[in-house]
């Protein structure tokens, strides 16, 4: 996630500045105060910041721990760390301020560009991006979460990407507006670096396997060491039989598994078979049946190998990325590359939802997910942005 973050954050800086260069957005003068010494605000701050780090990092030494991430989640800590910490960066903060401090505070007009404020987008996204992806994550499983809220929440996974998009999207863009940015070329900027965001963070998917992938593909089944090999369709049901308990868990019953048989072409056999089904051994989830010989808390594999849906979306998104840097010089009408985004992203996430497991909803007969429900409302809404910045902005020169 943080390096989906990173390339998202350089991608958007360098598309701002291109546009600032073109003449297409504009600076804005800001008041700036220098030479004032630390407030209590600025100490406080810092020292909160120090307390948090020092108890949980000092609080590791000469400690083990078999979950990290239940040991960071938790209470657990150095007090002493903590204050020690807190003390050393209150005092930094105080000793920088006063270095630097004047016998008057100085104002000054100074000129900020938008490019300048990608450290701000960036927090803002991760902010708001992580509280939305939870939200939604939890709306569409409601039953896991009532059933466990805390563990829900804190969970390393279970992120709803539109999720995370909405809410980030509402708050940056109330941000642009507050700031003079024009917000159709700052969505157009963003537009391929959230593409590549999106196709980096699934890669975190698909290493860590996070419970985000695809429905069985019965022609594949996990060996005792996690790995995936051809089966027949009998061989398919001996395992549900086998399994059962495991899947009744899961789906309600062996009869209610999804699948699709798909075994891989001769014309394909250059790629492996975990291109077609993997069984995502050693999964953070802890999901599947023991792996032979393996020990400790990540020792599961799936018993049927899954279609790999995050591996695919890295591949399409990737190349989606591509196509949205090669648009933004040719397509110069503001929101027009932003609607080809949301038009090429929701149509790439509806039809992959067809192979994916997760939770549908029942509508007037139709059984969507919520994915496929956004996606369709993406793909509706891209058309329209479409439609109302060609109709409302004339297209721009790129002299």
């Amino acid at each position: 996630m943080a390096l989906a973050f990173l390339a998202a954050a350089y991608v958007l800086t360098s598309e701002l500045r291109r546009r600032e260069k073109l003449g297409w957005l504009a600076p804005v003068e800001e008041t700036m105060v220098t030479g004032t010494p630390a407030s209590v605000g600025d100490m406080l701050i810092s020292g909160v910041i120090g307390f948090i780090l020092g108890f949980k990092l000092i609080g590791l030494i000469g400690a083990e721990y078999d979950d990290l991430r239940a040991y960071f989640l938790s209470g657990q800590g150095s007090i002493i760390g903590g204050l020690l910490a807190a003390a050393a960066m209150a005092y930094w903060k105080y000793y920088t301020k006063k270095k630097a401090a004047l016998p008057k505070p100085k104002e000054a007009k100074v000129k900020v560009w938008p490019h300048q404020r990608v450290p701000d987008f960036t927090i803002m996204a991760a902010v708001a991006g992580l509280i939305g992806a939870k939200v939604f994550h939890n709306l569409e499983n409601w039953g896991e979460f009532v059933a466990d809220p805390w563990g829900s929440i804190f969970s390393a996974s279970g992120l709803t990407f539109y999720g995370g998009l909405i809410v980030a999207a509402y708050v940056i863009i109330r941000y642009a507006h507050k700031k003079h940015i024009n917000w159709k070329h700052l969505v157009d900027s963003a537009a391929p670096a959230l593409m590549l965001a999106y196709a980096i963070g699934r890669m975190g998917c698909q290493f860590s396997g996070d419970g985000d992938w695809g429905i069985n593909n019965s022609a594949y089944a996990t060996n005792a060491t996690g790995k995936v090999q051809i089966i027949s369709e009998a061989q398919y049901q001996d395992v549900l039989h086998r399994d059962s308990a495991y899947f009744t868990r899961h789906f309600g019953g062996i009869d209610q598994v999804p699948h699709a048989r798909y075994e891989k072409p001769a014309s394909l056999n250059f790629l492996p078979d975990w291109f077609f089904a993997y069984s995502y051994p050693h999964n953070v989830v802890n999901d599947g049946i023991q792996i032979q010989g393996c020990q400790g808390e990540y020792c599961n594999a799936l018993p049927i190998g899954v279609y790999p849906t995050p591996l695919y979306e890295i591949i399409v998104c990737g190349i989606f990325f591509f196509v949205l840097m090669g648009l933004r010089r040719k397509v110069t009408t503001p929101g027009v590359i932003f609607g080809i985004y949301l038009i090429l992203n929701g149509v790439e996430r509806f039809f992959v939802e067809k192979i994916r497991v997760n939770t549908k909803y029942d509508i007037f007969g139709f059984h969507p997910t919520q994915a496929e429900i956004i996606a369709s409302l993406l793909v509706i809404g891209g058309a329209a942005l479409i439609w109302y910045a060609r109709k409302t902005q004339p297209v721009q020169k790129t002299v």
